[in-house]
């Protein structure tokens, strides 16, 4: 028996992640009735990831509802040599701000709860980030992913500029080899 909040590759290609549940009551007349809304992340550990929002009297239904709409509300993120980001990006949503730095081979992912959920089912390997602000994991989420819509790559930069990649990519370090000449 797999737990909700593990891995499951079971019927498709994407991996989900229960980043959180919350209980709510409503008081009638016979006592309290028991709601549950859940937040979950769907990925395909390839550069395509998705949050959605369930909610329902039982907590499976609640789960299976999420995942559903996780799926339905995927976006693309360019990622770099398929581990990091291209760029350090911000975020945020509501009172949460996050963010976002691209690092080096063998950093892996340094971020808080819901963050890491969506970086694990993003398959980033290696990112550092930093959550300032409100630890609600629904803005936690939202701001990840405003700041994720917000990464380019140097191709879609260069394809906006109408260059090639290579010349984007080469002024950083030409740039870079210029100013330790001078420095």
């Amino acid at each position: 028996m797999m737990r909700p909040d593990q891995q499951d590759k079971g019927d498709s290609e994407f991996v989900d992640k229960l980043v959180h549940i919350n209980r709510v009551a409503k008081v009638v007349k016979g006592g309290r009735r028991f709601g549950f809304a859940a937040l979950v992340v769907a990925g395909d550990q390839n550069g395509r990831v998705g949050y959605g929002h369930g909610k329902a009297r039982e907590v499976p239904e609640a789960i299976r509802k999420a995942t559903e709409a996780a799926k339905r509300n995927m976006i693309r993120v360019p990622l770099r040599e398929g581990r990091t980001l291209h760029h350090d990006s911000k975020g945020h949503f509501g009172a949460g701000r996050v963010l976002l730095r691209s690092a080096p081979a063998g950093t892996g992912i340094i971020a808080g709860g819901p963050m890491r959920a969506v970086f694990e089912t993003l398959g980033v390997q290696d990112v550092v980030t930093k959550s300032v602000g409100t630890s609600n994991p629904y803005n936690m989420v939202k701001a990840t992913f405003e700041a994720l819509q917000n990464t380019t790559s140097p191709r879609q930069v260069a394809q906006k500029r109408g260059k090639k990649a290579s010349e984007i990519l080469g002024r950083r370090s030409s740039n870079a080899a210029k100013e330790n000449a001078d420095g």
